[in-house]
């Protein structure tokens, strides 16, 4: 049954493509078939993954990734002992159980194993196929060229900055409109690297929490493949160069695959705790001089009221739309990572199920400031011939980005609540 919920996320839906229709560097070039196929897409891949029929699929998501924690936390307990939490025999009483917590003892190794075993799969040519199959999907639906379509479907398992390198052969080919689109999608997803972690945060909390984050994932792609062409439309007779689906991305064997992969996830890890440092540092510095101009005012009291429209109109209630907006917020200023840990960490009653699960989608991609930096830097090092144009690019990528995940949302809150069981 259709609700005024399942209205509103419609509401929302039509906003978010308006609002890049408004950035459009042509907004004769509309591109209506785009729209209506990215559209079904994205309905036809959350209808297919949250089918009954699929609850296996699922289920097994569900499965590994608590295996995958259960073992990293073996290697981590190995190096750290007692530090890698509460399932380990503690040196001292423990008062408070949640205190054992450690963010980088129990979290940031995942990523480790994560990076390892995809490249491990990659080697033995499993995620390549899969990575190839989407891309024929998106380019079969959607006309996006084959370099596109690969980079687009890379994005889904691997990072923004490792995803180019799978067409790093194609870079240079890469219309102005392809380059934009590349990057607005790699802000829009997130690597299967740290997927496993945000479903461990929110484990305790959402119902089928892995299958929700690898569903929001995915068809968080043609969103942003819809708003990218919108902002930037492809001209007429060009771009659409065809890529053969061979990579550049090859590891000499599978042990050289589990070094380098832990060794590109050892970046990862290193690049996401100084980014948290930095970033949750000068919001608090924010507040310092903020709290002593304006005493109880704050930078997260501020997101709470910009961002609570934008919550609401992805489908959450307007009783929790604060602390939805409040969370967004903390995700474009403070990283995902910081978002997912605060949504963690609220009580089951605080926010409805909805609210929670539609978050999930609104939060799960790398735009944020912090990804601006990392982007520019990656791709400068991969085609410094075209770091202006990147930079001219990048701000409107992360705008893009952001919305559209929102739209990952919005198209979830359109749909029944049945279906999610």
């Amino acid at each position: 049954m259709f609700s005024l919920l399942n209205l509103q996320s419609l509401l929302g839906l039509v906003v978010i493509v308006a609002a890049c229709w408004g950035l459009s560097e042509n907004k004769r070039a509309f591109p209506w078939k785009l729209a209506i196929g990215a559209i079904i897409v994205q309905a036809a891949l959350v209808l297919v993954l949250f089918n009954p029929a699929s609850g296996g699929v699922l289920h097994a998501v569900n499965g590994a990734v608590d295996g995958l924690a259960k073992a990293t936390r073996e290697g981590t307990n190995f190096v750290f002992g007692y530090l890698a939490g509460e399932e380990y025999p503690q040196p001292y009483a423990v008062q408070n159980q949640q205190g054992l917590f450690t963010f980088a003892f129990q979290v940031l190794p995942l990523i480790l194993v994560i990076s390892a075993l995809s490249a491990l799969l990659w080697h033995w040519k499993i995620l390549k196929w899969i990575t190839y199959g989407f891309g024929i999907l998106f380019q079969k639906t959607m006309g996006l060229g084959g370099a596109s379509a690969l980079a687009v479907a890379a994005n889904i398992f691997l990072g923004m900055i490792e995803s180019p390198i799978v067409i790093r052969a194609y870079l240079d080919k890469l219309t102005r409109s392809e380059l934009f689109l590349m990057m607005v999608v790699g802000l829009a997803t997130v690597a299967g690297s740290t997927m496993v972690a945000y479903a461990l945060m929110l484990e305790s909390t959402l119902t089928n929490a892995a299958g929700h984050v690898l569903v929001a994932s995915i068809i968080s792609a043609p969103a942003g493949i819809l708003l990218a062409r919108i902002i930037i439309p492809e001209t007429a007779g060009e771009g659409g160069a065809f890529a053969e689906y061979d990579s550049p991305l090859k590891y000499d064997s599978a042990i050289d695959a589990i070094v380098k992969g832990t060794s590109d996830g050892l970046m990862v890890v290193l690049n996401i705790s100084a980014v948290l440092i930095v970033f949750v540092a000068l919001v608090a510095l924010v507040n310092i001089m903020v709290g002593a101009i304006f005493p109880g005012i704050s930078v997260e009291w501020l997101l709470s009221w910009i961002f609570a429209p934008v919550a609401w109109l992805t489908g959450v209630e307007w009783s929790d739309a604060r602390e939805a907006g409040l969370l967004l917020g903390v995700k474009l200023t403070q990283t995902e990572f910081k978002a997912f840990m605060e949504l963690g960490a609220v009580p089951g009653g605080a926010i409805s199920e909805r609210t929670r699960m539609l978050l999930t989608y609104a939060l799960c991609g790398f735009a944020n400031i912090g990804s601006v930096g990392i982007t520019v830097t990656g791709l400068s090092v991969l085609m410094p011939e075209r770091r202006e144009e990147v930079l001219g690019l990048v701000w409107k990528a992360l705008f893009a980005g952001f919305l559209a995940t929102l739209m990952s949302a919005a198209i979830v809150g359109a749909m029944p609540a049945s279906i999610f069981g």
